[in-house]
């Protein structure tokens, strides 16, 4: 389901940052479908929101802790099992900006290399352990450092990528009152 956002809301949230304006949408989406995006409600979620949704779920988690957290938080089957990074790579072939969308395409690429680690290492990542233990995860699997540290440097290239397909495309996410 489409959600309603006022233009005045969209206006701010674009002139406060690309962050505030992805936020803004995706919060609205989830509002509108539901609250969260679970198993009982992706049906009501276009493709487009479900991919912004992962992004954004995704952005935290990396943020806060990196590929090691998003697994062993319980989101490495949605993130890396669903065509998440296909969308992410249509999406930037999707763009008129050849940057933005050469920023999508190698993005995509390091999740298609976080799903080979994933499933080399995601059931052990993702087991329960104590705090202890799930510090020494990242000692134990280093492989995961290179796209931690891919997504820091890029982060912000990534996102405004997001941002300008999400905008030029407004009308698969929202309604714009």
């Amino acid at each position: 389901m489409l959600p309603h956002i006022p233009d005045a809301e969209l206006q701010k949230a674009a002139s406060d940052s690309f962050d505030a304006f992805l936020q803004l949408v995706c919060d609205a989406t989830l509002t509108a479908n539901g609250g969260a995006l679970t198993a009982d409600t992706m049906p009501s979620f276009s493709p487009d929101q479900i991919t912004l949704t992962a992004y954004k779920m995704l952005h935290e988690e990396l943020v806060g802790g990196g590929f090691v957290q998003l697994i062993h938080n319980g989101l490495g089957p949605f993130i890396f099992l669903n065509p998440f990074a296909k969308a992410i790579r249509l999406w930037g072939q999707a763009l008129d900006d050849v940057e933005l969308g050469e920023e999508l395409h190698a993005f995509s690429k390091q999740l298609y290399r976080g799903r080979e680690l994933f499933e080399q290492y995601g059931n052990a990542i993702a087991a329960p352990c104590t705090y202890d233990e799930f510090v020494a995860l990242y000692e134990q699997y280093p492989d995961f450092d290179t796209l931690d540290e891919y997504f820091v440097e890029h982060e912000e290239q990534i996102t405004y990528a997001v941002a300008a397909y999400v905008d030029a495309h407004l009308a698969d996410f929202a309604i714009v009152d």
